[in-house]
């Protein structure tokens, strides 16, 4: 028996080999029995983690290429050698797998022999060839991640001719008796199927195999009808006479008649294979599973109503049919004046130019824990309506009904007044409910629009995380017709909110740094990018901070825009964007110019002539992309270049609308000499995450309410009606997933290209300048420049005592005359000319001229 030990204040300790029964060894056991049960979780997910890895793919892929040639090699020489190899082969088990490789004859070994045999003798003849394709488009697909064929077809296809072919050559082996020197050609199985057949029908079997081969070319080619031993006049009697003049003979209107005949069956076959084709794609996907969730009831004694809304259906994607149609109506009958006949009956389709584009799968986005409807415990609820009923009553004003309906990351309490009372008491209440509630954020609406009751906004203790994936998953969006649809989130009433951004037509988005101003704007294109092709819709990108857009770069060649200089399609620069604002512009003349030509009014009214080839492409029309031009910073811009921005911006503000270009621009300082005027007139829909002041909450929505938000994505979104929002969250992680999905498809071989635009007001000025009209002070004033390098209007007026308008002129002048630079906004131009002495030799230049 082990002996108790003492301290010195003779307290006994526990001997050394007795186990105790404490708290913390019984949390160790469980958190060992934990870890126990999360290890085949965590191996199992190292397993699909490592299979999905690009680079076993890739060489996964590139190994199944190479086993397709390795095939067709080995079958090749078993041709040739297979029937020196066989009693090798069949004798491997009883010999050393080294001896059997000495003496076989086959180019790949004996490796090549046991396979050739297998495929080739055991199973299905010369058709085992029909293999090769199928492993080589396999790898194929998995290297590029596309393929020019339907694997699954081409599966379909091959099988059935593997049969059907081994069959034949089995027949035809069997009718020869040659099943000794002709078993290669049918293999073990054909041989078979072969005798089974011959044996049950007899003569009947070639006839069998024909039927069969002629009831695959039917439904393969989807043929209807069969006009081998119809007569002519028949065929010629359903299909209407065609416009004939009148000296036609009858003779000549039949023969039109059957060449027309035979046009309009070639063009129907055609389309019924396309139909075909799809109806298979369709029957391979799985269903889209619906699942709606119960509204949360909360019962409460008092007279509370508790509104928890009912979520928007989940519609669950699989991630192989995450692909979206462009569904395009068939036009009326035109007239074959612009365009050949037999175009005529098919409508344009952009998107058959990338047609292996495959949109964004769901399984690109993250799926957080925290995606579940919020729990608002009906104690909290009863707290805060106890004191918003408190608070009120102390300035004497009843509540005639009180309910909740809960959010996101707020909770809507409505309230009616008692009869009498005045509004805007409430209202100048804000403060005081703020305070007895001891929360951030209130924001009170006197009154609700459309309802006869006032709202108080009041922050949820537990707060909800609104993914990407569960507000773009949601059949609101997926089945929406809008030409240019933004999800941005959920409202109050936790319902996802959806716009269409042709239709704000431009938006600007203020709010202080770190509240989710480029998540938001991150959200944005990720819903264009979701719902759109590629040919449909154009990004022109300005990014000024250079780090906030960079991962879109990776999409280049499919969604961006640029100037055919050959730079970067993120615009950095403040002269590129200068020279891309400008060149926008005279995109949106060269739109209206075609509209004008088509004689419609908007781009759906022009592309939709263009889509039904009542447009001829020979006389400069084309499909118009929507283009969306996102500016990140405003403020930098306008600090740096002023008016040369604000113009170009204004102008497309303005014009742009109706021609499918459509700006977002956002902004951390909503500031007046930032927001000017002239952009915020032209900008009818505003969103604002979290502010500073309330000066810039009224900036940018002209009321007050932005600076009362809690952050992190809480926003006010308004156009008309205001409505607060919980922005979407979309991570960096999830971005770049998505501009690497997009980027590795197959491209268009460069970025859209904008036209070309050139400066050409110094030339002009420059070429206009007659140095016979020159200010008195022209040289003096040059040497003053050359003197201080500095090319300052404010310069000139000191030293010159000149006013500011003269000075201006003679900078003006200075500019035309190749002394001193452009104008730099703010910065001083600059001098071009280092030196007096190069000076002089530059004015006698002038002078000479």
């Amino acid at each position: 028996m082990a002996k108790n030990t003492y301290k010195a204040d003779n307290t006994p300790t526990p001997p050394k080999n007795i186990r105790s029964n404490t708290p913390s060894n019984k949390a160790s056991k469980k958190e060992a029995a934990s870890e126990n049960e999360e290890a085949p979780e965590r191996s199992k997910f190292a397993i699909k983690e490592y299979f999905q890895d690009r680079r076993f793919q890739l060489v996964a892929g590139m190994f199944i290429m190479l086993f397709s040639f390795a095939l067709l090699l080995a079958f090749t020489s078993f041709l040739f050698s297979g029937r020196d190899d066989q009693s090798l082969v069949e004798s491997l088990w009883d010999t050393s797998i080294q001896d059997s490789g000495r003496e076989v004859e086959n180019l790949l070994g004996i490796i090549g022999a046991l396979l050739s045999y297998l495929f080739i003798y055991k199973w299905f003849g010369l058709a085992s060839y029909l293999f090769l394709p199928i492993f080589f488009l396999t790898g194929f697909r998995i290297v590029y991640q596309s393929s020019p064929i339907n694997i699954g077809t081409l599966i379909k296809t091959t099988f059935y001719f593997l049969i059907w072919i081994s069959t034949t050559f089995g027949y035809l082996v069997l009718a020869l008796n040659e099943e000794t020197y002709l078993a290669f050609l049918s293999g073990g199985i054909g041989f078979d199927i072969a005798m089974y057949l011959d044996n049950l029908i007899g003569w009947g079997t070639p006839f069998l195999l024909l039927f069969f081969l002629l009831a695959f070319i039917i439904y393969f080619f989807n043929i209807t009808k069969i006009h081998w031993f119809a007569p002519a006049t028949a065929d010629a009697a359903e299909v209407p006479l065609a416009v004939a003049a009148e000296e036609e003979t009858e003779e000549e209107l039949e023969e039109e008649e059957i060449e027309e005949l035979e046009e309009e069956e070639e063009i129907e076959e055609l389309e019924e294979e396309e139909e075909t084709e799809e109806e298979e794609e369709v029957e391979e996907e799985e269903e889209w599973v619906i699942e709606r969730k119960e509204p949360v009831a909360v019962k409460n004694s008092s007279e509370l109503q508790i509104e928890s809304p009912v979520e928007e259906p989940m519609v669950q994607v699989p991630a192989a049919s995450d692909e979206l149609s462009l569904v395009v109506e068939k036009p009326e009958e035109e007239d074959g004046d612009e365009l050949p006949a037999n175009l005529e009956n098919f409508n344009y389709d952009p998107t058959l130019d990338l047609s292996s584009y495959k949109y964004p799968t769901f399984d690109l986005l993250n799926e957080y824990d925290g995606n579940k409807v919020v729990q608002v415990t009906k104690e909290e609820l009863e707290a805060n309506k106890d004191k918003i009923v408190e608070t009120l009553s102390h300035y004497n004003i009843g509540i005639a009904s009180i309910k909740a309906t809960i959010g996101p990351t707020v909770t809507l309490y409505e309230i009616v007044p008692e009869v009498g009372i005045r509004i805007s008491k409430i209202k100048n209440l804000e403060d005081d409910i703020a305070l007895s509630l001891s929360a951030l954020g209130i924001r009170i609406i006197a009154p609700i629009p459309g309802k006869g009751t006032i709202g108080i906004e009041v922050p949820n203790k537990n707060k909800e995380m609104v993914s990407m994936r569960s507000v773009l998953s949601t059949e609101k969006f997926m089945k929406s017709d809008k030409e240019l649809p933004v999800v941005f989130g959920k409202t109050v009433s936790n319902e996802v909110f959806v716009v269409d951004l042709a239709e704000l037509p431009h938006l600007l988005i203020a709010g202080a740094t770190g509240q989710g101003k480029s998540v938001g704007l991150n959200v944005l294109l990720a819903s264009l990018l979701y719902k759109k092709h590629p040919s449909q819709l154009k990004l022109v990108l300005v990014d000024p901070k250079k780090v906030e857009l960079t991962l879109f770069n990776k999409i280049e060649r499919h969604f961006l825009a640029k100037l055919p200089d050959g730079g970067d399609a993120i615009i950095t620069d403040t002269k590129k964007v200068i020279h891309t604002l400008n060149s926008l512009c005279v995109e949106m003349d060269l739109r209206y110019d075609l509209l004008k030509d088509a004689q419609v009014r908007n781009i759906r009214e022009y592309n939709k002539k263009f889509v039904e080839r009542k447009l001829n492409p020979n006389n400069g029309h084309r499909f118009l992309p929507y283009i969306v031009l996102v500016i990140d910073e405003l403020a930098d811009l306008m600090m740096t270049a002023g008016k040369e921005v604000e113009t170009p911006i204004a102008r497309l503000a303005q014009l742009a609308r109706a021609i499918g270009i459509h700006l977002v621009v956002a902004t951390q300082r909503p500031s007046v000499n930032v927001i000017t005027g002239i952009i915020k007139a032209n900008f009818p829909a505003r969103l604002s995450f979290k502010v500073s002041s309330k000066i810039d909450s009224r900036t940018i929505l002209d009321a007050g309410g932005a600076d009362q938000l809690i952050g992190k994505g809480d926003m006010l979104f308004a156009h008309g009606d205001m409505v607060r929002l919980q922005c979407a969250f979309l991570d960096t992680v999830e971005v770049e997933r998505i501009c690497e999905f997009i980027g590795s498809q197959r491209g268009y071989e460069m970025a859209y290209k904008l036209p070309e635009y050139s400066d050409d007001e110094a030339g002009q000025e420059k070429g206009d300048f007659n140095f016979s009209e020159k200010d008195p002070l022209f040289e003096e004033a040059a040497k003053i420049l050359v003197m201080h390098q500095q090319g300052s209007t404010s310069l000139l007026q000191r030293k010159l005592k000149l006013g500011y308008n003269r000075a201006g002129r003679l900078i003006d002048q200075l500019e035309a005359a190749g002394i001193v630079g452009q104008f730099e906004g703010s910065k001083a131009r600059e001098v071009l000319i280092k030196d007096e002495y190069s000076l002089e030799f530059h004015l006698k230049g002038l002078n000479q001229q």
